[in-house]
């Protein structure tokens, strides 16, 4: 079996970045545009988003990150990352070369920590995978109630997709995965009170519902944007249960 190429195992090392609005590898979403490796094992690296004007701070995130996954790789000797059509590219692409980091390249406009917005949106991505995993464990228990929920704990939870990335959410955001930990939790990762089980599984939903719409949305843009980057997006299952945003249901 051949060994694999430089630019195979940078794709794999991306496959660990993630979206992080989106909850997505931005391999799977078809951020990335290119991945070449030189004769002299220097990696250049394109990404392309949505729209010009995503969000800066998320534009710069995905960057970085990605910037460091390919930088972790042995035998990547240099790595270079620039983020294509985005109305603040050269800015962004001018701190990448220069490893000026978050502060150091949008000076004072970065107003919030990139670590803080990060850690946002990880309980954000925690509260979903939380609600999926239960959701899933209520369709296949029809004894199981809402309000029982409370009393799930991990180890509970059958060894499915949906709870090993919950399990994966929980450990970015900082809380323990010990099988008796309970799976419906706050973000400091303290059960709530029997009575407020019902409505905050129902916020839990919603937050899911617009992670899942929101990635659904975007993937559609990245494609109007640029109908070649259709072959490189994953397929979700959610996607084929999803209206589109210009239609009504049936």
């Amino acid at each position: 079996m051949p060994a694999d190429t430089l630019e195979q195992r940078a794709r794999r090392a991306l496959d660990a970045v993630h979206d992080p609005e989106l909850d997505e590898p931005i391999t799977d979403l078809g951020f990335v545009r290119s991945v070449e490796a030189g004769p002299d094992h220097r990696l250049t690296v394109h990404l392309r988003l949505p729209t010009s004007f995503c969000s800066p701070n998320f534009a710069y995130l995905m960057a970085s990150d990605a910037k460091d996954a390919l930088a972790a790789l042995p035998d990547a000797t240099a790595v270079t990352v620039l983020l294509d059509d985005h109305h603040d590219s050269d800015l962004i692409n001018r701190g990448l070369a220069a490893d000026a980091g978050y502060r150091g390249t949008f000076g004072a406009e970065a107003e919030n920590d990139l670590e803080e917005l990060r850690m946002i949106f990880r309980r954000k991505a925690h509260t979903a995978a939380m609600e999926r995993a239960l959701s899933e464990l209520l369709r296949q228990d029809p004894a199981l109630t809402e309000e029982r929920l409370g009393d799930v704990v991990l180890g509970d939870l059958p060894d499915t997709a949906a709870t090993r990335a919950l399990l994966l959410r929980r450990e970015a955001a900082g809380l323990g995965t010990d099988p008796a930990a309970p799976v419906l939790v706050d973000d400091d990762g303290h059960p709530y009170p029997p009575g407020e089980i019902p409505l905050r599984l129902r916020f839990a939903r919603s937050v899911r519902r617009s992670i899942d719409g929101n990635a659904h949305f975007c993937r559609g843009l990245l494609r109007t944007r640029y109908p070649d980057s259709a072959p490189d997006q994953t397929p979700r299952a959610e996607d084929t249960t999803l209206v589109s945003p210009c239609k009504e249901p049936q």
